[in-house]
């Protein structure tokens, strides 16, 4: 049985239940009562903290408003970059490259089945498309569904199986060795492509002679079993087809996502054996293997792309200990690859402007510098002035997440837009604590979030 093939109208309408409509009322009623509450009480807060901070307080207070101050224009520069983005135009059947799909699977069951059923699907021209699967030493069903997967579709899979666990770096390594294509495309195994996705995907390589890779858009696949995947949708939304494609405008897309990316093969061998054998303080890098080619493709002077058109639907975490399981192993590869890039950012690492690059990653250092100091600040500021803090937070939830609600819903809809609100409230209050617990421990590696097998 293949997977029914979808749209963007429909993963992005999807239902909501009452439960959902409570939790949006309450984070709208939340937001729009602070607002209240600051704008009744804020001559007599003026006062009460000017009266009140103290030297220390006041340092910090002006800090936080430089740095509002600089994010503020840093988001102008963002949206300046945005509306100057374009996708590369599909190239015709006779332009396109031959491709090689790679698919690395662990402990995913039933989805990698769903994942190369999708890429079967695919309108690439099938004389010009291989896909390689590869088991990652599972300890669920995951070999089975591929094995059922290869027996429908056998013409068209190739299926492997690793020996042992080695993690997806090592998978997609021997991945690359066994390709023939002129241009890698990496896929999660439990991801969903659309019919023309690998088309989309690889025709900025035909229109830019230089692009070393190009980064898809990610959506999440599975918003209808709970909150979290419906809040992240919003989020990935402005990540992906907002902040990517201003990068993209600047050949600088920071990290082409692991859901789906694609390379060219002569960017790729040259760095495999430095990428496969990186560390970190002495240890074996075995996460954030997506930046990290990014990265070593940037080096050598390509231009990494965004194509905003080339659209995959993961899964993402439906629990809030999957979750920040997640994040802190994405904020972990962010400092080490920040490291990684401040080698080169700073030469002539290639042809052309490399201003918008060099922006970019010192905006990436501003916010893992400043993790600690505003983190205290903040925690200050909670403890001696509790519900100003409060409020005021609120209210800036309120305004900064109306950009995301505005830009999700001209893109989309309204109604899903409004979980913008919800996620910023969740974010502040459960998450602010990731970035700097993943400074303290980025040497740490694991993959956090695979290290059980996922229930059938």
């Amino acid at each position: 049985m293949k997977v029914k093939k979808f749209s963007k109208f429909n993963f992005n309408n999807q239902d909501l239940g009452y439960k959902d409509y409570l939790v949006l009322l309450a984070s709208f009623v939340l937001l729009i009562g602070s607002a209240f509450f600051v704008y009744k009480f804020s001559n007599h807060y003026s006062y009460t903290l000017h009266d009140s901070l103290g030297t220390f307080g006041q340092v910090l207070a002006t800090i936080s408003i430089i740095l509002l101050s600089i994010q503020v224009a840093f988001l102008v520069y963002l949206f300046y970059n945005f509306f100057k983005y374009k996708p590369s135009v599909v190239a015709k059947d006779e332009q396109l490259p031959f491709v090689s799909v790679i698919v690395p699977a662990y402990n995913e069951g039933r989805l990698v089945y769903d994942t190369l059923h999708s890429l079967a699907q695919s309108d690439y021209p099938k004389d010009k498309l291989e896909i390689l699967s590869y088991d990652d030493g599972s300890k669920d069903d995951t070999w089975q569904w591929m094995q059922k997967a290869y027996e429908e579709l056998s013409d068209q899979v190739k299926i492997f199986q690793q020996p042992q666990n080695k993690g997806k770096r090592h998978a997609l390594y021997r991945g690359f060795h066994d390709a023939s294509g002129d241009v890698f495309v990496t896929v999660d195994s439990d991801s969903i492509v659309q019919g023309d996705t690998l088309r989309q995907l690889v025709s900025p390589f035909v229109a830019d002679p230089l692009c070393g890779a190009v980064g898809g858009n990610v959506l999440v696949l599975n918003t209808q079993e709970g909150i979290i995947p419906k809040m992240l949708n919003v989020s990935f939304v402005f990540s992906f087809e907002f902040v990517r494609s201003a990068q993209s405008n600047l050949k600088t897309v920071l990290c082409t996502p692991g859901a789906l990316a694609a390379y060219k093969k002569d960017a790729v061998m040259p760095v495999l054996e430095q990428w496969i054998n990186q560390t970190f303080m002495g240890v074996a890098s075995d996460i954030g293997e997506d930046r990290s080619m990014t990265n070593y493709i940037l080096k050598q002077g390509y231009h990494v792309l965004f194509q905003k058109n080339a659209y995959v639907l993961t899964n993402t975490p439906l629990h809030f200990k999957g979750l920040y399981k997640m994040f802190i192993r994405w904020e972990r590869s962010n400092v080490r690859e920040n490291i990684q890039m401040s080698k080169f950012a700073f030469t002539n690492f290639r042809k052309g402007s490399t201003t918008g690059a060099r922006v970019l990653l010192l905006n990436q250092w501003l916010k893992v510098l400043l993790a600690y100091p505003l983190t205290i600040s903040m925690l200050f500021f909670l403890i001696a002035f509790p519900i100003q803090s409060i409020t005021t937070a609120l209210v800036g939830i309120l305004l900064f997440s109306s950009i995301q609600v505005l830009f999700y819903a001209n893109k989309y809809n309204i109604k899903n837009s409004l979980w913008a609100y919800t996620y910023s409230i969740f974010y502040t209050f459960a998450l602010f604590w990731i970035t700097p617990y993943a400074i303290a421990t980025a040497s740490r590696s694991g993959w956090l979030t695979r290290e059980l097998p996922q229930q059938k």
